[in-house]
C-alpha cells in the first residue's frame, strides 16, 4: 500500500519546531536563566496553574488503518485562569483541533477542517504540595466535516491530582464525557480519558518527562494507549516567553483501524508569566 503524507508545510512546521527546540535548549542551558525559568517550567507542567498560556500542539501520525493513512492535527489550547478568591481559582482550558487527514476513510480520500472542541473548567484550591482540581468537561460539536466529529454535545466530570516540588511534577488527569444531545443518527459518546504524567525541570528552563495517555470508548469497545516521552525548554523569542517541547508518540494498544504505526508531537506554547 502507498504511504500518504501530509502537505509539505505541515511537515515543515514539525521540522522547524524540532530544530528550534534543540537550539533553544542549548541557549537556555548556556544562559543559565535561573529559578524563574524553572518556576515557569514547573507551572507549565501543572494543568491548573494560575498562568495564561496558549499552546499550539502539533500532532503527526503515520500508518493509520488499512490504507496506511496519515493525520496531522494542530490543537489550539489556550489556558485562562480566573481568581475566585484568595484561595480558589477557576482554570479554564480549551482544545480546538484543526485536522488534515489522508487515506483514513478510504484510499485517496482527504478531509480538512475543524474537529470537535473540548472545554474544561477546573475549580482549583491553592496548594503548594498536593495539587488538585475538579470540574465539568464539555464536548462541543464544532467539526466542519461529519467525518471529523461526533455531531454530539457532551458533558462529564474532570479531575486532576498531582504532587509538585521544585523541579518535579507527577500527576493524573482524567475525564469522562457522555453525549446528551445532537444528531440521533450518530453513535453516542461514552468516552473515558486519563493521562498520567511525570516531568523534571532544570534551572535552565529545560525539562524532561513522559506521559501515558489512555482513551477508552465504552460504546465502541475500543482502547487506545500511547507512551510519550518528552524534552522541552522555556526561553524567549524577543520579549515573548515561550516553551518548546518535542515528543515521539509511541502507540502501545489500539484497534488496527485507528492505531498508527508511529507519531510525533511538537508544541509551541506562548506564556504570559505576568498574568
Amino acid at each position: 500500500m502507498k504511504c500518504s503524507t501530509p502537505s509539505l508545510k505541515f511537515k515543515s512546521v514539525l521540522v522547524l519546531a524540532a530544530i528550534s527546540l534543540f537550539h533553544l535548549t542549548a541557549i537556555a542551558q548556556e544562559e543559565k536563566a535561573g529559578a524563574s525559568a524553572q518556576e515557569l517550567a514547573d507551572k507549565l507542567a501543572n494543568p491548573v496553574a494560575s498562568l495564561i498560556s496558549v499552546p499550539l500542539q502539533n500532532n503527526l501520525s503515520y500508518g493509520i488503518g488499512p490504507f496506511n493513512g496519515s493525520k496531522y492535527t494542530i490543537n489550539v489550547q489556550p489556558v485562562i485562569p480566573f481568581k475566585l478568591s484568595d484561595n480558589l481559582n477557576l482554570i479554564t482550558r480549551y482544545i480546538v483541533p484543526i485536522v488534515d487527514q489522508r487515506d483514513i476513510t478510504g484510499e485517496n480520500t482527504h478531509q480538512f477542517g475543524l474537529s470537535d472542541a473540548t472545554i474544561t473548567a477546573f475549580l482549583a484550591p491553592k496548594s503548594e504540595k498536593i495539587i488538585w482540581g475538579f470540574g465539568p468537561a464539555f464536548l462541543v460539536p464544532t467539526a466542519t466535516d461529519k467525518v471529523l466529529g461526533t455531531q454530539k454535545f457532551g458533558i462529564g466530570p474532570s479531575v486532576l491530582i498531582m504532587h509538585q516540588g521544585k523541579g518535579l511534577s507527577v500527576g493524573l488527569l482524567a475525564n469522562h464525557i457522555w453525549s446528551v444531545a445532537g444528531n440521533q443518527d450518530r453513535a453516542d459518546v461514552n468516552q473515558f480519558y486519563v493521562q498520567a504524567f511525570l516531568s523534571h525541570s532544570y534551572k535552565s528552563g529545560a525539562s524532561l518527562g513522559a506521559n501515558v495517555e489512555i482513551t477508552q470508548n465504552w460504546d465502541g469497545n475500543t482502547t487506545m494507549v500511547s507512551l510519550n516521552p518528552s524534552i522541552g525548554a522555556v526561553t524567549k523569542l524577543g520579549s515573548q516567553v515561550v516553551q518548546f517541547a518535542l515528543m515521539p508518540l509511541i502507540p502501545i494498544i489500539g484497534p488496527s483501524e485507528y492505531k498508527p504505526d508511529w507519531g510525533l508531537r511538537a508544541v509551541l506554547a506562548f506564556v504570559f508569566p505576568g498574568s
